[in-house]
């Protein structure tokens, strides 16, 4: 009986500092407890006898005001889990809410590491909506299992922002928060399996959505790390058993605390968390400044996040740090409260935890939301008692490990009163203490959460059969079948493909359908999606991989057409439709053509062969700064496009994408708009009953011109180039 097979996972969490060492949390609002969660993840997994391989991609940062560590495309973390950096949106770090332009070149470059891999995951998992998103698309492409995991969700935070008096307008504009939102719903509306971690999560968050119901939904909490945090008494054993790396953290986070405390034996109440608005930290100081009792009894240490120069931050963190000196001057808490710049989170965060357990303190999250909470999972693995806010995550952790207070954070008065119960209370937090040691082991390991995770992708997996590439047929879905070809036919529709001789067509579709093993079939045409599909029905054709329409400006996927955003991505650059028409509205020569020709990224005119003519429309669109590509054909149709699109930079595009090598395409057309098409290492192929225009190839290298018409043409091609779709595959550089 053969063994069952291991499974294969891609996962996506694009728009955090991510590395398999030493991670940067708190760095800046990106770099929060959702990076520790993938890792620890994809670490834990690896682990496991079920698990082949398990890869995690991000975008990759080349910068100098970041580490070297972020610009290695890929990173073994263990050796079943490595982290694979795609690089989208060039190389500069930015905040995530600026990478929504560039998620689409994310799916076209992870497709083409795929194809040089060689092999499909079983399994693709989005972490945030950005991730989210692409791993919509890319389980759409190949017909793979969706699981998506939020974080965080857009409603809820937009609700809040308005509820704290910030304008949607304005919440908009600095968060693109209608675009978060509508990706939130599409992922709900197409995922297979959400991974929450409370089913608070599920109906007070998911619930604000219109596709809640859609989806399927798994609680399966967070596990933890206990051999890096582990029980504060463990270090009451000699020091000579305790790593030396743990005996220097803790020895400089003393000496950097105590550099702000006048009286440092007092218990430590100790928060943890990025430099962000909603992590309420003006609160915890208001609580702590406005209760004198509470003054004497502990004293206060915030590390929020990691910081140099906070006027060189962005505008929320700086404004929350700036925001906590104010009110620590305002409150005079010089000699109680530490804030100090950084900390090692690999080495100093656990020691942290442990040192103020040690003091008999207390752990604070004061967060206004809270989806889950990883620091009171920490804090309880090491014996310290929480307070946290009632809400999310924090209430399935008090629950479960009955260690420590709920509050309302909005009342400072309410935080600080739970921390001086806790601290003033010896048997309290004795209790307490003991509780979150043991009822975390019961409940939140890493090891109970990888099983779970396991159990459900396994199930999903196994619906949709074999991810070997060997195996893929035509049935398939359409970037499976994608990833297994070798080469290319490609020609355009009318007057070539189909025409006023059509005898030949029978014999061109038979040998389509007896090659359809290896050999791709596309269209790139002038005619719209709707009336190609059309046409190609009327005559028989079999249904295409690809379809070029609309000159160039859209490619289609597969018998679902299933559109190119990647392409549509890449030609928007810089185009401005309404200005083009506005410019040449006073053009008597020029006819608008009908609405159903149009299309967002072409402009279509009649226009008649006059001398001058074309130079003139030149001239007006450069004076007015114009990036466009214009294509006339047929002595009459006028086509203005994207600088960046044409049909064969389109089908330059499909060789880059999808790593069939331009020399494997054979290209077939007419008429001037397939000039472009034509020209280059593809091989060329004009049938006979070609324009003028076209006379412009003769003599050109690697075009022939067929005698035959239409598809009689194609086929002559064919034979001449000795063109089966049985040709070698060839690698193509990713460094573009």
């Amino acid at each position: 009986m053969a063994a069952p097979k291991k499974i294969h996972i891609h996962m996506f969490s694009i728009h955090g500092l991510i590395r398999g060492h030493n991670l940067e949390l708190g760095r800046d609002a990106d770099t929060g407890g959702q990076v520790k969660y993938v890792v620890e993840l994809g670490r834990q997994l690896s682990l496991r006898e079920d698990v082949e391989q398990v890869d995690l991609f991000t975008r990759l940062v080349s910068d100098k005001r970041v580490s070297e560590d972020y610009a290695a495309p890929t990173e073994a973390v263990g050796e079943k889990f490595r982290i694979v950096r795609i690089q989208c949106g060039g190389r500069k770090y930015m905040r995530k809410e600026m990478l929504w332009p560039h998620l689409d070149e994310f799916v076209d470059k992870t497709i083409k590491f795929i194809k040089r891999e060689g092999t499909l995951p079983d399994i693709v998992h989005g972490h945030y909506p950005d991730a989210g998103y692409i791993a919509l698309h890319l389980s759409r492409i190949f017909g793979l299992p969706f699981v998506y995991t939020g974080h965080s969700l857009g409603r809820s935070k937009l609700q809040k922002l308005m509820e704290d008096g910030m304008r949607e307008a304005d919440v908009v504009k600095k968060y693109k928060i209608d675009r978060r939102i509508e990706a939130e719903e599409e992922i709900l509306a197409s995922a297979d399996l959400v991974v929450t971690s409370t089913q608070q999560e599920i109906d007070a968050q998911y619930g604000l959505y219109d596709n809640r119901n859609v989806p399927g939904f798994v609680v399966i909490p967070p596990g933890i790390d206990v051999e890096t945090f582990y029980p504060f008494y463990h270090n009451m054993v000699a020091d000579s058993e305790r790593p030396e790396s743990d005996i220097y953290a803790e020895a400089s986070m003393l000496k950097e605390m105590n550099r702000f405390f006048i009286h440092p034996d007092k218990p430590l109440i100790l928060a943890l968390c990025r430099p962000d608005k909603r992590k309420n930290i003006s609160g915890l100081i208001q609580a702590y400044g406005e209760d004198r009792q509470l003054q004497a009894m502990a004293n206060l240490a915030v590390f929020a996040g990691i910081r140099k120069d906070i006027d060189a931050m962005e505008e929320n963190e700086r404004d929350v740090l700036t925001r906590m000196l104010l009110l620590m001057d305002k409150y005079d808490l010089y000699g109680k409260m530490a804030i100090p710049k950084k900390h090692d989170f690999e080495l100093e965060v656990p020691v942290l935890y442990r040192i103020a357990a040690a003091s008999r303190g207390v752990f604070v999250n004061p967060a206004m939301i809270e989806p889950f909470g990883l620091t009171l999972l920490e804090a309880s693995a090491t014996g310290l008692p929480f307070v946290a806010t009632r809400d999310g995550g924090p209430l399935d952790i008090e629950r479960n490990c009955k260690n420590g207070i709920l509050v309302d954070p909005s009342q400072p008065s309410a935080i600080a009163a739970a921390i001086r119960t806790i601290i003033a209370d010896e048997d309290r937090w004795e209790r307490y203490s003991k509780n979150g040691v043991l009822n975390l082991r019961k409940h939140y390991t890493w090891q109970s959460h990888a099983a779970t995770y396991v159990d459900r992708i396994t199930r999903l997996a196994s619906k949709v059969g074999a991810t070997d590439m060997a195996e893929i047929v035509p049935t398939d879905a359409i970037g499976r079948r994608l990833l297994s070809l070798r080469s290319f036919l490609i020609t355009d529709i009318d007057n070539t493909l189909i025409g006023e001789d059509n005898s030949h067509l029978p014999a061109l579709v038979d040998f389509i359908k007896a090659n359809r093993h290896c050999l791709g079939f596309g269209v790139a045409t002038g005619r719209t999606i709707a009336s190609a599909k059309a046409v190609l029905q009327e005559h028989g054709v079999p249904e295409p991989d690809v379809i070029v329409s609309s000159v160039g400006s859209e490619i289609y996927y597969g018998p679902r057409q299933q559109f190119g955003r990647g392409w549509a991505t890449h030609i928007g650059h810089q185009w401005n439709r309404e200005k083009i028409v506005s410019i040449l509205d006073g053009l008597p020569f020029l006819r608008y053509q009908e609405a159903d020709t149009q299309r967002p990224y072409k402009i279509s005119y009649d226009m008649e062969p006059k001398k001058d003519r074309l130079s003139t429309i030149h001239n007006l669109l450069l004076a007015n700064k114009c990036r466009y590509n214009l294509i006339y054909s047929h002595d009459r149709f006028l086509d203005i496009l994207p600088y960046r699109a044409s049909k064969g930079k389109a089908i330059r595009y499909l060789s880059y994408k999808w790593v069939i090598p331009l020399r494997q395409f054979l290209v077939c057309g007419d008429s001037g708009n397939d000039e472009e098409l034509l020209r280059g290492e593809p091989m060329g192929v004009v049938v006979g009953n070609y324009s003028h225009e076209m006379e412009a190839l003769r003599g050109a290298r690697k075009v022939f011109f067929s005698g035959a018409a239409c598809a009689g043409g194609i086929l002559e091609g064919i034979e001449y180039y000795r063109f089966d779709g049985k040709m070698k595959a060839e690698s193509h550089d990713d460094s573009k």
